[in-house]
């Protein structure tokens, strides 16, 4: 997670807002990208926030689609397969090229 996210995301679990949506109902990894990728008048933090949501919200029509035939299925069970498609899986690598690359700076 690079430091922005984590900063948005310690801001978000600090906030009123969290507080509320926690406090009448559950939020999915889904709702939590779209709430830690926006500015704090609704709109989204950057053109490329803007495409990773769409790809989300595509990517969770194509498996309501799918699905609806099927009452079994839990639709909040498969956020975090849909994340995983759009953004690819956690990638631990960024994080340690950072913490190379700022070590070189500093030597």
């Amino acid at each position: 997670m690079l430091r922005y996210q984590w900063e948005d995301v310690a801001r978000f679990w600090n906030s009123k807002k969290r507080e509320e949506l926690s406090s009448s109902k559950k939020f999915g990894h889904l709702q939590l990208f779209d709430i830690t990728h926006r500015k704090k008048d609704g709109s989204p933090m950057t053109t490329e926030a803007v495409e990773i949501m769409e790809k989300l919200k595509d990517k969770r029509a194509e498996y309501e689609a799918t699905t609806s035939s099927d009452s079994s299925f839990n639709l909040g069970n498969i956020d975090n397969q849909i994340i995983i498609e759009v953004l690819g899986p956690e990638r631990y690598g960024r994080a340690q090229a950072e913490v190379q690359r700022l070590r070189d700076q500093m030597a």
